[in-house]
């Protein structure tokens, strides 16, 4: 289909970028790789009066370590994330899930920062972000503000951005053992959405598990940490009968399970059970 009739904006600042949201309000729609909002457009299921192309805002492409902190801009692409090599060194779990989006022509056009915002249920980067206990960065005319992962998805294809914001900035702490981590997932044949898709960050200390987090997407309408499963590891060690045992809460936190064509809320929720156990075995064997 052909999308309805719109304006086209690319500014070349931030600012630029803003002043548009504040001039055209809620009829306007913010425009990265366009992975996500062009499909919409053809679809029509969203049409609206303005598009603002910040794709060609240089200052959203950064991806650099600085001291204990990494920092990856909104416009940085999968395929960037995936091939960085300070990323490799400090945060593998970065680049194995940037690796595992799409295909080649999703990852070189999509960016990290569109994927966040559309809040896709099935979309890989929300189970990586919560696992990393990530910060957002979202900027308006007013100033900016930074959200923790766990306060940014809300619902289905819905966050925390307001209207009049854009996310410019991913935030995410060095892991202490940037190898104990792992992300899997079972891929939708025909898109590479996950049907289900967990990620996993470790640390431990004399085999037995200190910290844990666990990001699951794919299950629910909103990606989730797998708070219970994670509780029931602390201080364990973790070898697979104690993992098998805890992964039956791995979809405790999920609510409603999403039912589709592609497969029932029962067996989501199985292979949820199934890949976390999976994914934290692994997580301990890298480490």
């Amino acid at each position: 289909m052909i999308p309805n009739n719109f304006d086209y904006f690319a500014p070349a600042t931030i600012e630029e970028a803003l002043a548009l949201l504040d001039q055209h309000g809620e009829d306007c729609k913010i425009l990265s790789g366009g992975q996500s909002l062009i499909p919409v457009l053809k679809l029509r299921l969203a049409a609206p009066a303005v598009v603002v192309d910040i794709g060609r805002i240089p200052d959203l492409k950064a991806i650099k370590v600085d001291g204990n902190t990494i920092h990856i801009g909104a416009n940085a692409t999968h395929a960037e994330v995936a091939t960085n090599a300070d990323l490799k060194e400090h945060c593998p779990l970065l680049t194995e899930t940037a690796a595992q989006i799409g295909d080649q022509q999703v990852r070189n056009r999509g960016t990290i920062g569109g994927s966040l915002a559309h809040a896709d249920p099935a979309a890989d980067w929300p189970a990586a972000i919560l696992a990393l206990e990530a910060e957002i960065v979202l900027r308006s005319s007013q100033g900016q503000r930074t959200i923790k992962a766990s306060d940014f998805f809300l619902d289905l294809m819905t966050t925390a951005v307001e209207h009049d914001e854009i996310v410019t900035e991913i935030r995410i702490a060095k892991p202490a053992q940037p190898q104990a981590a792992v992300y899997l997932k079972v891929p939708q044949s025909a898109s590479g959405f996950a049907l289900i898709g967990v990620a996993a960050q470790l640390k431990l200390n004399h085999g037995q598990c200190e910290e844990i987090s666990i990001g699951v997407t794919g299950l629910a309408p909103k990606a989730f940490r797998a708070a219970s499963f994670e509780a029931a590891l602390r201080g364990k060690p973790l070898d697979e009968a104690a993992v098998g045992v805890a992964s039956a809460q791995a979809d405790a936190e999920a609510g409603d399970a999403m039912e589709d064509i592609h497969a029932s809320g029962d067996y989501r929720r199985h292979l949820a059970r199934l890949y976390a156990k999976r994914a934290v075995l692994a997580a301990a064997a890298k480490a």
